[in-house]
Parts: C-alpha cells; structure tokens; sequence
C-alpha cells in the first residue's frame, strides 16, 4: 500500500473516509473530523440508533454529498492506546482490502501517544494485516486497497518527520513479511541451502552488508560438531551464515550486537522421531533464524548507528542410516562433549556451535531466538515469548522494547539447579534434563555453557509465538507471525 500524507482541514476524498467516534459514558464522542453538519446527519439516520462506538463497531453510510463514510468505534476514549489502534487498522484493512480502492484516515483524531506513534500503529497494523502468503495458490486473490490518505493539520518540517515515520516503518514491516515467507515456505522448497541462497540474494542490495556462509567443509575444519551431529542425516549440507552490518560511522561508543537464529528447515526428530501429528508445521522451526535476519535486515535498511552481526544456522533434522543416533557423544566446536539423549533437542546443538562462533566475534550482546521448548508454551502459554539469559540490564531492555512495541515477553530464570540438571556422568553435558519440568529454562542453562568471555547474552524462546497467532488481528490466524521482530527492531534503535 501506499501512504500519502495530506496537509488538510477538510479529508481527502477516496472510496471510503474514515471517521473516528470514541465513547464517553452513554455518549458519543465524536472526533475533529466530524463537522456539525455532519454529526447532526449521521444522528437522525436510523442504521445509527443502536451504535454505541465500541472498540470494533463500525456504520457505513453516504453523506448528502455522495462521499462513502465509515464511523469507526474505538471505545474509551481513556482505554485508547497505541495497540488499540494498532489492532483496529488491521481489522479495517481485512474488511476492506479487497473492497476498496482507496481510504482516508485522519492522523489528528486517531492521535495516541503523539503523532509519530499515531502514524507508526496506524501503518504498522494494516501492512501487516494486508500479507497474505498465496506463492502456492492457483488462483490468487488479488486485494484492491492500494492508497491510504494520512489527513493531518501538521505541515512544514513537521510533516516531513511524519513522512520519514511512515518510511522506516515500511522497512521494518517489510521486513516482516521477509520473515514470514521464509517460515510458511515448505521444506521440499526451502532447506538449508536455498535458504542460504535466498538470504545471500536478499542482503546483495543492503548497503553496509557483508554475507559469508559456512558449509559443512567449514563447519568441520573448526570442529562444530554439535551442528554437524543434526545434520547427518540431511540430504543437503548445512549452512552458518554470517552477516555483518556496518553503519557508515564507526567510533568507540558504537556498540557491537549480535543476533543468533535457529534455523531447522524441517524437524522430524531424526531416531528420536516426532509422532506424525507433532512433525506437521516443523517448517515453522527455522523461525528464529528468520526472526533475527528480519531485525537485521530491517536494521541495516534504516542504517542505525549500532553494527549489527547475524549468524543463522540452517539445517534440517532427518533420518537415513548416518543420521546421530540416541546415547551418541560429540565434541562441539567449544571443546566441550555432549551426550545426545534425544534427538529431537537438536535445536540447542546447533546454536551451540553457534554461539560458541559468535563470542569469538567479540560482540557486546549476544542474542539469540528459537522455537526450542513445547515446555515454553506450558510456562508462559501460546501468546508471550520467554527471554532468558547472564545479564538482567540486557533482559530488561528487551523487557522495555517488548512493552513499548505491544508485544508479549516474560522472563524465566535460569538457576544453578538447572546447571547441575543439564550435566552428563559420561560427558561434559548432555542435551535434555533429568525431568520434563523447566525445560525451557534447562534448555537455556545448556546453552550458556557456550557463552563465554562474560559476553552479555540473552535468550529468547519463541516456540509459542513464532505461527499461529490469529487472535492479534494484525497476524495471519496460521502461518509466521513475524512476532517480537518490532522489539528487536526497537532495541537495537536504542542500543
């Protein structure tokens, strides 16, 4: 879609105005956009008697000049925040995307937080809403909504700050849909070395960006052998990417992060193998990976002062006669032997190799997302991402950036207990603790044996946020949410 912003008192014509109306009481609070004439109109058309502007609520109706009007319900007026908005474009863009041409909002009556803010929810919810992911389909659908008019009394140099608002938001859900093309696609199509390709195409028109990947030549020659042992059973050969972002001005304060994705192309469990029902959607199992290229990606398009490195570590997890076998013991890139219970924990193998990689990169932070743990889904349900990790001042920053984008994110604890769990009698580790409980805290306490340098480093665990999450009106009800790439995006703002 395109957004064009309007210096206007009046609204910009198209297929349809929206007019905002909040509630007071038992009262109709009508926005600015509202002229009297009007409101005395819309108050003696009978289709309005019932309407009580709730969140949601909409009237479609003509004005005596033969415009299309929309009154949008946005309930309390007090309850109205920028989420609130956020969620009600979305639903606006479902409904109308493939009935009009055209819409006009008004910046000044939807106003939340400031106009910035305003404008930021106002794009962000109906371009995510507007994805649909049809590559497959036979006949595609095609939606008619192409410009959306931002109507406002703002003008000069203020309207120009609105406009570069509306830019770098673009980039950022843009990058989204990045990220959820890579995770709806089907394995037979996306394995680790097309995905490498594909990321390797992407990044060739990103200023300030390096790309090199790592075969299985690579990976053996520094002894990753945790990544190597999920890859055996592959027909393809593995791939860690690694992406650099250097902004054009570098000095001693810039700050050095690091971003580390899962990127299981398909997860069968390999001999530890899944039930036929819990292997369907295992494609959604490299959304760390396209989780953290996403941020990356939107990063370097908005050319933030922060140099950013991404390393993703792309396989898939099979079954054939080489294939890692239970009780096996294998030597990761760190020196350190694990013994490999279950088959199905590959995930925490090949970060490990990963983030062993990484801290030799010298970054300041360490971050690194998965779809590691169903326990995750169990401790904090299907809707919050869990953040663990060695530094509470780098959680609480991801914990500030996940309240101000609107997104779920809670902390979990990794406690010496965990540690202990996660050691083997034959090993230096093995890679599932002793019970099923806390197992995403224990899958993490597994991966800090792989950080090192006292590097700050964070975990997040986005098994239950990563598809699916179709009560936001802003997500596809299945398929990639692109979840918690906004608060990616907003930390690395403020690194």
């Amino acid at each position: 879609m395109k957004f064009q912003l309007n210096t206007t008192t009046d609204f910009t014509e198209s297929d349809l105005v929206i007019l905002p109306v909040f509630k007071s009481d038992d009262d109709l609070k009508f926005t600015s956009v509202w002229t009297k004439e009007l409101k005395a109109f819309f108050g003696e058309l009978k289709l309005t008697k019932g309407f009580k502007a709730s969140a949601g609520e909409t009237v479609l109706f003509n004005s005596i000049e033969g415009h299309n009007l929309l009154a949008l319900g946005l309930g309390d007026k007090k309850s109205f925040k920028a989420e609130t908005l956020r969620r009600e474009m979305a639903k606006l863009t479902t409904a109308y995307q493939s009935k009009a041409t055209s819409l006009t909002l008004n910046i000044d009556a939807l106003k939340t937080g400031g106009a910035d803010a305003t404008v930021n929810a106002i794009v962000e919810g109906m371009e995510l809403a507007a994805y649909k992911f049809d590559k497959y389909l036979s006949n595609k659908s095609k939606a008619t909504l192409k410009k959306v008019s931002l109507d406002t009394k703002e003008k000069g140099a203020a309207l120009k700050k609105l406009q570069a608002v509306v830019d770098q938001t673009l980039i950022v859900t843009e990058s989204i849909a990045v990220a959820r093309d890579f995770v709806n696609s089907p394995p037979n199509d996306l394995h680790s070395e097309s995905y490498s390709k594909a990321v390797k195409k992407d990044v060739a028109k990103i200023k300030g960006v390096t790309f090199k990947a790592h075969g299985k030549k690579e990976l053996q020659k520094m002894g990753a052998g945790l990544f190597l042992s999920v890859n055996a059973g592959s027909a393809f050969d593995p791939q860690m990417v690694h992406l650099t972002y250097t902004p054009k001005k570098v000095t001693k304060k810039t700050k050095h992060i690091a971003l580390v994705g899962k990127g299981l192309t398909f997860d069968t469990g390999g001999y530890s193998l899944k039930p036929g029902g819990s292997m369907v959607n295992m494609k959604f199992d490299m959304a760390g990976s396209s989780t953290m290229y996403a941020a990356f990606r939107a990063a370097a398009l908005l050319e933030l002062p922060v140099k950013v490195t991404c390393v993703l570590g792309m396989t898939d997890n099979a079954v054939n006669e080489h294939a890692t076998m239970p009780d096996s013991i294998v030597t990761g890139r760190s020196g350190k032997t694990v013994e490999i219970l279950n088959t199905d924990a590959e995930g925490r193998l090949v970060l490990a190799d990963c983030l062993d990689y990484t801290c030799d990169l010298k970054p300041d932070a360490i971050i690194d997302a998965a779809t590691l743990t169903g326990a995750c889904l169990v401790a904090v349900g299907s809707e919050t991402a869990a953040v663990l990790g060695n530094d509470d001042k780098l959680i609480g920053s991801l914990l500030k950036s996940a309240k101000k984008t609107d997104e779920y994110m809670w902390q979990l604890p990794i406690i010496p207990e965990f540690h202990e769990d996660m050691k083997s009698n034959i090993a230096d580790l093995k890679n599932i603790g002793g019970s099923r409980f806390g197992g995403t805290a224990k899958a993490a306490a597994f991966l800090e044996n792989f950080i090192k340098d006292d590097i700050s480093w964070a975990h997040l665990d986005i098994a239950g946020i990563g598809d699916s999450q179709g009560h936001l009106p802003y997500c596809p009800k299945k398929g990639a949410s692109g979840l918690v790439i906004r608060t990616l995006v907003d930390y690395l703002r403020n690194a």
